[in-house]
């Protein structure tokens, strides 16, 4: 069920704007992607992220990933991006392929959880995209769910104590959440929609 307190707005000017505002406050806004409903924090900020881990129940040794607009944003937050990777963004961005990167000097040491890297995805869900761009840069995308619990995929399902604010959107059905993979050591973190066989024509490519 539910959290009495959890409002809901619509993905429109007047939602948008609510929701930036809490994220500019350093609260958790709920929001949905392509796969799972997500939790949006400002990533800059050790308090919203500290926030976000209690609301979650999560031990701060997990890494956070984050999500962007689109490759402007990766660039403001990525210095350096091999040829290898920019032709995994090209094939699979937006989309749910969470891809880890080098961690800049500057953020958080919750984001990365002592990795030396940052995970950062492009999703497909226009909505997403949107809080990115009314935000004016990255934003958290842990599932929106507490920690042990199923990932949320739907607004209905979302039952999160103390989180203020959910965007609406179209429920997921049954995409899993999405890969993650680690261009450097070729490894995939966690399995998704973006397959070992799929990654593997992008690596063999010239």
């Amino acid at each position: 069920m539910n959290d009495a307190t959890l409002k809901y707005v619509l993905p429109d000017p007047a939602g948008y704007a609510e929701a930036v505002a809490l994220l500019r406050q350093g609260e958790v806004v709920a929001y949905p992607t392509e796969t799972v409903y997500g939790l949006a924090v400002d990533p800059r900020s050790e308090t919203a992220l500290e926030q976000l881990f209690i609301l979650k129940g999560r031990p701060e040794t997990n890494p956070v990933l984050m999500v962007i607009a689109d490759q402007a944003q990766l660039q403001a937050l990525v210095k350096r991006i091999d040829a290898y990777t920019q032709r995994l963004i090209d094939a699979f961005w937006p989309g749910p392929l969470t891809l880890l990167f080098p961690a800049p000097e500057g953020l958080p040491p919750q984001l990365s959880a002592g990795s030396g890297k940052i995970a950062l995805r492009c999703p497909a869900a226009p909505i997403a995209r949107a809080l990115c761009y009314h935000f004016g840069g990255a934003i958290t995308s842990t599932s929106a769910n507490r920690s042990g619990e199923a990932p949320a995929r739907s607004a209905d399902e979302i039952d999160i104590p103390g989180l203020r604010l959910c965007i609406r959107g179209e429920d997921s059905g049954a995409q899993p959440p999405s890969t993650l993979y680690d261009p450097e050591s070729d490894r995939i973190l966690r399995e998704g929609p973006i397959t070992r066989a799929m990654i593997d024509t992008l690596r063999t490519s010239p």
